[in-house]
């Protein structure tokens, strides 16, 4: 079945480029082929119309089309919705939050958000959004239980009260002593309470690993499934040999790129440290096995899209 574009968009090859560079060949055909269909449904190429059609008729097509209309100015930039949901979120921990206690934590929400925003801007490592929330559920929950023994305000708080919450849950003392030495001591700089009673609060920790391990046999199982290249995707046996061989961790693994990689001299890099590592021979199988597939999907993308893009004309299979 051929389907005649009525017009080419001025902006379609921009877009043929941009599926090619973030999507997979199949996926990169079925958006091309269907954005062609959603052009002669509305008989436009404006992107507001498309992308209203795409939502309604399209859903999985309009995240696409929504990332490149905005990517390359043919939309208004969108509102920041994570941060516009997040804050809806801190607004309703809050409110739950019984009222005579509740202008403190609002207070303490404010200062955690600001100081996020101001390490953003200075370029250093921000709070994220989820470990303000986790933070506020902490002093809501404190809040909740104080309360219902008679509290209502945070200066009659001391450490007996406390260390009656922590136990609610052993498990979870470390992670809500961290928000309670936050809250307390943001509290007593402002002077809500006169006194910290989280200050001298501890909370032991076990040193060390503490996971679960592969013991040796089923290490060497391992080892020869990704070492033996056959039967396995290449970036399983790299992905794996790394983290088996040279401890690479998933956020190592994750931002790995090509500018890491000596082909020539058989090293890799991995982002964070600050010495080349010498490749087994196993590993560089699987590395360069694993370069090779990158570039012959690649290819297939490219001339995939070159062939739908080729005239007006999109063939749909």
């Amino acid at each position: 079945m051929r389907i005649h574009l009525p017009r080419t968009p001025s902006w379609w090859e921009d877009f043929a480029a941009h599926v090619a560079t973030h999507r997979n060949v199949f996926y990169g055909a079925d958006a091309l082929a269907h954005t062609a269909r959603l052009i002669i449904d509305t008989d436009s190429t404006d992107p507001p119309s498309l992308l209203a059609e795409a939502r309604r008729t399209h859903p999985w097509l309009s995240r696409l089309l929504a990332d490149f209309f905005h990517a390359h100015q043919l939309l208004d930039a969108p509102a920041d919705v994570p941060k516009t949901r997040a804050s809806a979120r801190r607004e309703r921990r809050i409110e739950a939050v019984p009222a005579p206690l509740r202008p403190a934590v609002r207070a303490f929400a404010e200062v955690l958000v600001a100081r996020r925003e101001d390490a953003e801007r200075l370029g250093l490592r921000p709070n994220q959004l989820k470990t303000i929330e986790i933070r506020l559920d902490t002093i809501r929950d404190l809040a909740l239980h104080v309360h219902a023994k008679g509290h209502t305000t945070w200066a009659g708080l001391n450490t007996t009260d406390l260390e009656a919450f922590l136990a609610r849950n052993p498990l979870r003392r470390a992670s809500w002593l961290a928000g309670l030495r936050q809250f307390f001591s943001q509290a007593h700089r402002t002077g809500v309470i006169l006194h910290d009673p989280a200050a001298a609060m501890q909370a032991p920790q076990p040193r060390g690993f503490s996971g679960s391990t592969l013991t040796v046999d089923e290490q060497r199982v391992l080892y020869r499934r990704w070492s033996a290249g056959t039967g396995v995707l290449p970036h399983e046996a790299f992905i794996g040999l790394a983290a088996l061989l040279h401890a690479a961790t998933t956020t190592e693994l994750r931002h790995l790129t090509l500018a890491h990689i000596g082909m020539d001299a058989r090293t890799v890099r991995f982002p964070g440290r600050s010495v080349d590592l010498a490749l087994d021979n196993a590993t560089r199988r699987a590395l360069e096995d694993c370069l090779a597939h990158l570039r012959t999907c690649q290819r297939s993308c490219v001339s995939r899209l070159v062939s739908l893009d080729a005239e007006p004309v999109l063939e749909e299979e």
